[in-house]
C-alpha cells in the first residue's frame, strides 16, 4: 500500500478496487463540489458585473477569465451526470484528466487572476475551493501538492507586485498567511474525509453482515416446522413463516403481511390469547382451538414471547404455534416405535402358542362334548379369539408398513361396507342405522381395506355407545373443498373432557374388556394416508361425531 493512503477510499481503490468501494459517497461529494464550483463561477462573474455597474475599474482580461471559468464549471457539472460514474482512482494521480478538469483548472485560472489583478482585489481566497476538493477527493500527497501549487501562485503574484511598485511586504505577508491556511485546510479536510470513508466502510460492512444475518434468520425461520407469527400490540401481523400460514390458514403471496388478527372470525382465539398475554405482562403458554373447514377444529399450542421494551422501540410479540395433533403424533410415534420393536416378537411368541392352545382346545372339546367341561373349553375358545384379535391389532399398526394409495370410489365403498356391517349386526338401514351419501362417485386416495377397517372401527364404537332407538347411529359422506368428509355419529351424552384427550391413545379404553386400539388404529391409518380424523360434539343433535377428512386425487390433465 502506498504511503499516500490514509485510510480513506484510496486505501482500497488505488491498487485493487472492490465493487462500489466508496463509490456512492465519493460520487455524491464529487457532484457537490462540481455544483459548488459552478455557483462560485457565477458569483465571480456577478461580482465583476456589479463592479462594472458601479463604475469600478475592472480589467477586461479579469472579466474574460471569470466568464470562461463560469462557463467551463457549468459545462463540466452538466456533463458529469451523463458520463460514467467517476471512480476514486481517477483522482489519485496528477496526470488524470478528471483531476485537471476539476482541480487543476481552478488552480490555474485562480493563479492567473491573482497575477492579472490590478485593482487590489485579493483572489487568494478562491484557492480554498480546489484545495478543499483535492483534500477530500485525492490522496494526501496530491492534496498537499495542490496546496503547494496554490501557495506558489500566491507568492508569484506577490513577486509580480514588486515589478509594479506595490507594497511587497504586505503582499508577501498575505501570501504566506493564505498559503499556511491552505495547507491547514488540506490537512484537516483530508483527515475528515478519511474518517468519513472509514465510517462508510464500517457501515457498509455492518450492513452486509446484517443483511446476511437477516437472510440466514429468514431461511431458518421459513424452514422451521414450528409456526412463527410476529404481532404488534394492536394485533397487526408483521411477519409470518410458511408453517404458521398453513396452521392458521393465512393467505400467501404477501412478503410483508399487514393484516390484523381480528380481520377473520376464525383467528379470534389468537387475538384473545394475545390480549391475555399482554394482561399477564410476560411470557405465556396456552392452547387455543381454531375452526377449520368441515366443522373440524384445530387445536394449537401457543407460546408467546415479547421483545424487550426500549425507549422509542415498538412492543412486539412472537407467537410460536404447534399443532397439538403433531405433538401427540410425536408422542404416539415414540410409543409406536417402542411397540414396533416388540411386535415381531409378539407375533412369534404369542401367535404360535395361541395356535397350539386353540388346536389343543378343539381336540379337548371333542372329548368332553356333553359334559360340564364343555363350558370351560368354550371359555378358552372365546379368550383365545380375543387374544388373537389383540395380536392382530398390534400387528396392524406396526411401523415400517408403507401405505398403498389407491383412487377409490368412496361412495360405493362406504355404501357396500355399511350394508355388510348392518347385516353382520342385524340392523336395518333407515332404522337404528342411517346412511347419508351426498353424491355418487366421490373419489378419495386411500387403501380400500384400510378405509374399510377405519369405517368398521368407527361404526363398532358408535354402536357400543348409542341407545337402541331410530337414527342412533348415523353415517354421512359429503364433498368438501379439495376433500371428502366422512362422519360417523352416535346419539348419547358428550364425552367427558378427561376422556376426550385420551380418545386416540393406544390401550386406553373405558370398557374393562376393550383393547383400547380401535380409535388408535383409525388415527394411525388416516395419518398414513394423509387424512385427518377428529372428535366433535354435533351442533344440531345431542350426538358425538368422529369426522374423517379424506384426500381427493389430483384431477387428470385435460
Amino acid at each position: 500500500m502506498s504511503t499516500d493512503s490514509r485510510g480513506d477510499w484510496f486505501q482500497d481503490t488505488v491498487t485493487e478496487p472492490p465493487a462500489d468501494a466508496g463509490g456512492k459517497a465519493f460520487a455524491r461529494l464529487h457532484r457537490a463540489f462540481l455544483s459548488a464550483r459552478a455557483v462560485l463561477g457565477l458569483v465571480l462573474v456577478a461580482a465583476q458585473l456589479i463592479a462594472v455597474s458601479l463604475a469600478a475599474q475592472v480589467a477586461s482580461s479579469t472579466l474574460g477569465l471569470s466568464l470562461s471559468y463560469a462557463a467551463l464549471a457549468l459545462a463540466w457539472r452538466l456533463w458529469v451526470p451523463r458520463a460514467r460514474t467517476v471512480a476514486p482512482r481517477q483522482f489519485a494521480r496528477l496526470s488524470s484528466p478528471h483531476w485537471w478538469a476539476a482541480v487543476g483548472l481552478d488552480v490555474l485560472l485562480f493563479g492567473v487572476l491573482n497575477l492579472l489583478d490590478s485593482s487590489g482585489v485579493n483572489y487568494g481566497a478562491l484557492f480554498v475551493m480546489p484545495v478543499l476538493m483535492a483534500a477530500v477527493l485525492s490522496p494526501r500527497r496530491l492534496a498537499l501538492a495542490t496546496a503547494a501549487m496554490a501557495t506558489l501562485w500566491l507568492l508569484a503574484a506577490a513577486g509580480w507586485s514588486v515589478l509594479r511598485g506595490l507594497d511587497v511586504g504586505l503582499r508577501m505577508t498575505q501570501a504566506g498567511l493564505v498559503g499556511s491556511g491552505l495547507f491547514a485546510v488540506s490537512l484537516l479536510a483530508g483527515e475528515l474525509s478519511a474518517r468519513l470513508a472509514r465510517e462508510e466502510r464500517t457501515a457498509r460492512g455492518s450492513m452486509a453482515l446484517a443483511r446476511q444475518q437477516e437472510q440466514l434468520n429468514r431461511l431458518v425461520i421459513d424452514e422451521m416446522q414450528q409456526g412463527v407469527l410476529v404481532v404488534d400490540r394492536g394485533g397487526l401481523v408483521r411477519a409470518i413463516n410458511p408453517a404458521a400460514r398453513e396452521l392458521i390458514g393465512a393467505p400467501g403471496g404477501d412478503a410483508v403481511p399487514r393484516w390484523p388478527l381480528r380481520s377473520r372470525p376464525d383467528w379470534q382465539p389468537l387475538a384473545d390469547a394475545l390480549e391475555r398475554a399482554h394482561a399477564q405482562g410476560g411470557r405465556a403458554e396456552m392452547d387455543v382451538s381454531l375452526p377449520q373447514d368441515g366443522g373440524v377444529s384445530r387445536s394449537l399450542r401457543l407460546r408467546l414471547r415479547f421483545t424487550r421494551q426500549r425507549a422509542g422501540s415498538e412492543d412486539l410479540c412472537v407467537l410460536f404455534l404447534e399443532d397439538n395433533r403433531e405433538l401427540l403424533a410425536r408422542t404416539r410415534q415414540e410409543k409406536l416405535a417402542a411397540m414396533g420393536r416388540v411386535s415381531a416378537g409378539i407375533a412369534h411368541e404369542i401367535r404360535n402358542p395361541l395356535a397350539a392352545i386353540a388346536q389343543a382346545n378343539a381336540l379337548l372339546s371333542e372329548d368332553v362334548a356333553g359334559s360340564r367341561a364343555e363350558q370351560l373349553t368354550a371359555m378358552i375358545t372365546s379368550n383365545v379369539q380375543r387374544l388373537k384379535r389383540l395380536v392382530d391389532d398390534v400387528a396392524e399398526v406396526a411401523p415400517g408398513l408403507q401405505p398403498v394409495m389407491q383412487r377409490l370410489d368412496a361412495s360405493a365403498l362406504v355404501r357396500e361396507a355399511a350394508a355388510d356391517w348392518a347385516r353382520l349386526h342385524g340392523l336395518t338401514l333407515g332404522g337404528r342405522f342411517v346412511v347419508e351419501i351426498a353424491a355418487e362417485g366421490l373419489m378419495v386416495l386411500f387403501d380400500a381395506e384400510h378405509l374399510r377397517r377405519v369405517l368398521v372401527n368407527l361404526l363398532d364404537n358408535a354402536l357400543r355407545h348409542s341407545p337402541d332407538q331410530p337414527g342412533a347411529v348415523r353415517l354421512q359422506l359429503a364433498p368438501r373443498a379439495e376433500s371428502v368428509l366422512l362422519v360417523v355419529g352416535s346419539l348419547g351424552p358428550p364425552v367427558p373432557p378427561e376422556v376426550e384427550k385420551y380418545l386416540f391413545e393406544p390401550f386406553f379404553s373405558t370398557r374393562s374388556r376393550g383393547s383400547g386400539l380401535g380409535l388408535y388404529i383409525c388415527r394411525e391409518l388416516c395419518e398414513r394416508h394423509g387424512a385427518r380424523i377428529d372428535y366433535r360434539r354435533a351442533a344440531d343433535a345431542p350426538a358425538n361425531e368422529f369426522c374423517v377428512l379424506l384426500r381427493t386425487p389430483t384431477p387428470d390433465p385435460a
